[in-house]
């Protein structure tokens, strides 16, 4: 009997970290994956393409902490960059990757991989949001995340459109996006 392969097997795990805009999503993801390589696994970032607020080559978090990543513009592509050996996957901006990364996701933690995705669970109308409800139904660990709400400085859960237009995707920061609790959230229309 192969031990290593149980072994491998038994450490594969899907952690979601999830929430609102401004809630600290990628730093946890970031502090995670740091973590993991002083434990000195084979660690592998992922980002969607469609993000472009950053060089593709980085994970970039609001406190300026920077971790190398591949920019891969599907799920597919994302499967196809991933080595033999690699013991932890990290996955950032989970919602903006089509519903394939569900499968992709799940096959890792089945051979062994520990897979930590962080997104938007919501979107501005406060919807569930691209892969992520998938994702987080098959989670062994979830981690809500919260940020301030600009309005009042209780907790926010919700991203609030404050500009642009109506399409569910639309990838913005500060310009387009408040944080907000849920007596200060407004539904947004252009």
């Amino acid at each position: 009997m192969n031990t290593q392969h149980i072994q491998d097997a038994a450490s594969g795990r899907i952690e979601v970290i999830a929430g609102g805009m401004f809630s600290g999503k990628s730093e946890e993801l970031v502090r995670r994956l740091r973590r993991a390589v002083i434990a000195r696994q084979r660690v592998q970032t992922f980002k969607p393409l469609i993000d472009t607020r950053h060089p593709p080559e980085v994970l970039v978090t609001r406190d300026n902490r920077k971790l190398a990543a591949a920019t891969t513009p599907s799920a597919a592509d994302l499967e196809a960059a991933l080595e033999d050996d690699v013991q932890v996957v990290g996955i950032d901006e989970a919602q903006f990757f089509d519903e394939a990364l569900v499968d992709v996701v799940m096959a890792l933690a089945d051979r062994g991989v520990r897979v930590i995705v962080a997104g938007l669970d919501q979107d501005y109308l406060r919807r569930p949001f691209g892969p992520m409800p998938a994702i987080l139904s098959l989670a062994e660990h979830v981690d809500k995340m919260h940020a301030i709400c600009v309005r009042c400085g209780g907790t926010a859960h919700y991203s609030q459109r404050i500009g642009g237009g109506d399409e569910q995707v639309q990838v913005g920061d500060t310009e387009q996006y408040e944080a907000r609790c849920r007596d200060c959230y407004v539904p947004y229309h252009s």
